[in-house]
């Protein structure tokens, strides 16, 4: 008997492993989420969409059939496609149906609109758009107000401009960054090994997640599609040629469309240093992120040019605006110590302390012991965010797909020949102890914005109010501490922000020790107060010092006079 021939693993025909099964599998079945609240709302209003999605229930129960049955990796490679295309089926389904206003979205339309116009864009508030769509939240402020302006980098808006024609709904501007996660899911899929293909499909098109927010009109979305052909095999940055030049060129054009590229580049240059630097020397390595800086920044400054040249100033203020704009902490990172767990905080700004100075940190530790952290490169920048003052799992979910990109195409193989300096060379205890003094800053600011003690004690003393629903508030103020503050009053009942309240009589500040009484109106009909269980807070943010006081009150619903005895 002549003994079986040994098959090259590389031959297409070969029987798939196991494991590449069992991924088709998982992507295949991912895009189950979300799909049948989309075909509810399709059935009544678009049968066509409706029946499209019914087809893609076929593609996925035929598919997962034919995956567990296959013999061949040829055939289970198609089946990825076949799951790929359902996928962008799915996902133009779903934004032909539940494309809707985000606070981001509604801002971007508007600048698209004035774009077109030659008007400015940036430094332009816009409150009426929220008027017009009661249900997007607002972006609140510590001084009591809000932001309306336009706070991104320019591409979304300039790629939306073109599409305005196409409706007047949030249509042309949701397409913008729902096109570019199809196409960033396509570019991931063919960049990524055969039997990995799957998982671009689905961390990028299935859960539901990336697409949600691109339904949403989010820019960070169009910045991670440009990120992908970046971050895949990124530790061949800095070998020159054109795909060099391509990686470059879209890390300009990610970094034009949202600040949260900004965080990353530092990992990525500093890694592609380490790299290049461990097999060419330190002045080829400085010639080559040199090169990748250059590109990056040409094709940011060609974006950005029309807006440089003119409105210099409003433009600049604009892009940095997240940093500078003073919104109140929100999020579901440790600033929930702050906003849920005690009553406040006079040391909330060291939450941007401990933010910055973790980021910084985390950039130390990469450099330092690259070898080891560089396959986190993808990972690393969003942990800084949990400290943050807006510490929304957004900014780390949205960049998700990255992680797998490097995780398959940057293994730590990679880094095993990187340079790193020689500090403490074989001294493990000291290295240790180095990089546990490098985050250390981050952790103490962190302690010292958790353990803050709210300046101001609040006891309602009186309201008006027409059955549950409550029109004013009578409040006493008692400042304990040192320094004379200017309170801005809101009620929330759960994880999320509310409206400001009016003050209707009161002093415009409370003198350090003082108290004061304030009668406060509520946003727009009136608060509405809760059934039993639900906790309703009473907080009290002031912008110099950056504080919070908050307070449980208890509101139990009135019976209307009106409605006795019946």
């Amino acid at each position: 008997m002549r003994p079986p021939v040994a098959r090259d693993e590389d031959e297409p025909d070969r029987v798939p492993a196991q494991w590449h099964r069992v991924l088709t599998l998982l992507a295949n079945i991912s895009l189950f989420i979300g799909t049948r609240g989309v075909w509810n709302s399709a059935a009544g209003h678009q049968p066509l969409i409706a029946a499209v999605i019914s087809v893609c229930y076929v593609s996925i129960l035929v598919t997962g059939v034919l995956t567990l049955v296959v013999r061949s990796s040829r055939s289970l490679a198609r089946l990825d496609l076949v799951v790929l295309v359902t996928g962008i089926t799915l996902v133009y389904c779903a934004t032909g149906m539940r494309h809707g206003y985000s606070d981001e979205s509604i801002l971007t339309i508007q600048a698209a609109r004035e774009l077109l116009h030659g008007n400015p864009v940036y430094g332009q508030a816009w409150p009426w758009l929220f008027g017009h769509h009661s249900s997007v939240a607002y972006t609140t402020t510590v001084d009591g107000g809000y932001d309306y302006t336009y706070a991104y980098p320019p591409l979304t808006a300039m790629l939306t401009a073109p599409l305005l024609s196409i409706g007047h709904d949030a249509l042309p501007e949701v397409l913008v960054p729902t096109t570019a996660i199809v196409l960033g899911a396509i570019v991931m899929w063919k960049m990524l090994p055969t039997p990995w293909r799957s998982a671009a499909t689905m961390v990028c098109l299935g859960f539901g997640l990336i697409p949600m927010y691109a339904r949403l009109g989010y820019p960070a979305v169009l910045a991670l599609a440009f990120l992908i052909p970046v971050v895949v095999r990124w530790t061949r940055m800095g070998t020159g040629g054109p795909a060099d030049w391509l990686r470059a060129a879209c890390l300009g054009a990610a970094c034009a469309s949202q600040q949260l590229p900004w965080f990353l580049t530092p990992f990525l240059l500093a890694g592609v240093y380490a790299l290049r630097r461990g097999e060419l020397g330190a002045r080829e390595a400085a010639l080559a992120v040199g090169r990748i800086v250059g590109i990056a920044s040409g094709t940011w400054l060609l974006i950005n040019g029309y807006f440089i040249v003119t409105e210099p100033r409003t433009w600049i203020e604009g892009i940095v605006l997240p940093f500078t704009q003073g919104a109140t902490i929100h999020g579901q990172g440790l600033v929930g110590i702050s906003l849920y767990y005690t009553d406040g905080s006079d040391r909330l700004s060291w939450y941007s302390h401990a933010s910055m100075l973790l980021a910084a940190g985390l950039l130390a530790l990469f450099v330092l012991f690259v070898r080891r952290l560089g396959p986190a490169a993808t990972v690393l920048p969003w942990c800084a965010f949990f400290l943050a003052t807006r510490s929304q799992d957004g900014y780390y979910l949205m960049m998700t797909p990255l992680w797998l990109a490097a995780a398959v195409t940057a293994p730590p193989s990679a880094f095993a020949t990187a340079w790193q300096p020689r500090l403490l060379h074989g001294r493990r205890t000291a290295r240790t102890v180095l990089a546990g003094a490098l985050v250390a800053p981050a952790l103490v600011a962190a302690t010292l914005a958790a353990t803050g003690q709210p300046p101001l004690r609040m006891q309602t003393v009186g309201s008006t109010r027409k059955a549950a629903t409550v029109k004013t508030l009578t409040v006493r103020v008692n400042n304990t501490g040192d320094s004379a503050v200017q309170p801005h009053f809101m009620m929330t009942t759960g994880h999320g922000e509310s409206l400001w309240w009016k003050v209707l009589q009161g002093p415009s500040s409370v003198g350090a020790h003082a108290t004061a009484t304030y009668r406060i109106q509520a946003p727009g009909k009136g608060f509405t107060v809760p059934g039993k269980g639900v906790r309703v807070r009473l907080r009290a943010f002031t912008e110099s010092p950056l504080t919070l006081s908050s307070q449980d009150i208890h509101l139990a619903p009135q019976k209307d006079p009106a409605s006795h005895g019946k």
